[in-house]
């Protein structure tokens, strides 16, 4: 549904990326990882056929973003990282301006406009003015415009910036809707947590470079070389940190008060064995867990190197 092909650009001395390979499937929610400055922007904008590459391909919804820009812009929603200036426009106007833009039928264009709205949650706001409505607002509408030409590829460009917590989740919720309608989704953002749990993949990029990635599970499993154990007992730990400790597999074990945090160079037989002699060991085991890694530490391991 996207794919880039060493897909570059510099200005002058400077490259911003460098070839850039990276294919999303259709129906995936692809989030695109990176600090301010790492390239994210630039490869959006690319994609969404507002700057030119310096060398390099790329092709949404399989036309091509430098030989066929206007189909590509028919397959795309995009939404910018800054919301713009609409003077004395009302939410319905702004919507409208969009729908004729992308050439909906006069006919449709009301009940493209209500179903948008309601998708939203912003029919309440219909007549409001766009410069009054609060930044969560504003970000929904943004996000309503480009929907309303109904494309199968959403581009988002840091779409929770500068949001409260609140607005957060229900941006998150609204991507998850989406997803759920059949939209490919191209979300770009340096706020991890936001995309941990809806993307069903993402790739992490810096200093141009993308260094890796692949759906969330593989990618999880591919920095997490021991396994990370997350024990806890009732009371005395010492019995339990010392059987721990003399398990051949286990490489590091990090204390806290009542539980610990256990490094393992194994597989599932050698956690079930390391489970069952705790459990006859009767040292006051009450839980034993996988520690999943977040998306914290595969951007950390990721970006100081330690994964190629």
């Amino acid at each position: 549904m996207i794919e880039l092909k060493n897909f570059g650009k510099q200005y002058g001395d400077f490259t911003a990326v460098e070839n850039l390979n990276l294919k999303i499937e259709a129906g995936e929610m692809f989030g695109f990882i990176g600090p301010n400055g790492a390239g994210k922007s630039t490869t959006i904008r690319f994609l969404a056929t507002l700057l030119k590459a310096s060398h390099g391909e790329g092709t949404v919804n399989g036309h091509s973003v430098t030989k066929d820009p206007i189909s590509v812009r028919r397959s795309v929603g995009y939404m910018p990282d800054n919301f713009g200036v609409y003077d004395g426009m009302k939410v319905w106007e702004f919507l409208d301006f969009f729908a004729v833009a992308y050439q909906v039928p006069r006919a449709r264009r009301k009940a493209v406009l209500s179903d948008v709205l309601e998708l939203l949650d912003l029919t309440h706001k219909r007549d409001d003015f766009v410069n009054g409505l609060s930044r969560g607002m504003k970000q929904r509408l943004c996000l309503a415009k480009t929907l309303v030409h109904d494309p199968p590829v959403l581009i988002l460009d840091e779409p929770s910036s500068g949001l409260d917590p609140r607005a957060r989740l229900e941006v998150k919720a609204l991507l998850k809707e989406l997803r759920r309608m059949g939209k490919t989704i191209l979300i770009s953002s340096h706020i991890l947590t936001e995309l941990a749990d809806c993307c069903t993949s993402i790739g992490i990029i810096e200093r141009g470079q993308l260094l890796l990635h692949g759906p969330i599970e593989k990618v999880y499993r591919q920095i997490q070389r021991n396994r990370t154990l997350e024990v806890r007992f009732s009371g005395d730990t010492a019995a339990g940190l010392s059987l721990i400790r003399s398990d051949p597999k286990v490489r590091q074990v990090i204390e806290d008060t009542r539980s610990c945090t256990v490094e393992l160079d194994g597989g599932d037989d050698d956690v079930q064995r390391l489970l069952r002699q705790l459990a006859v060991a009767e040292c006051g085991l009450v839980s034993f867990a996988d520690k999943e890694p977040t998306l914290e530490d595969v951007f950390m391991l990721v970006t100081k190197g330690l994964v190629t």
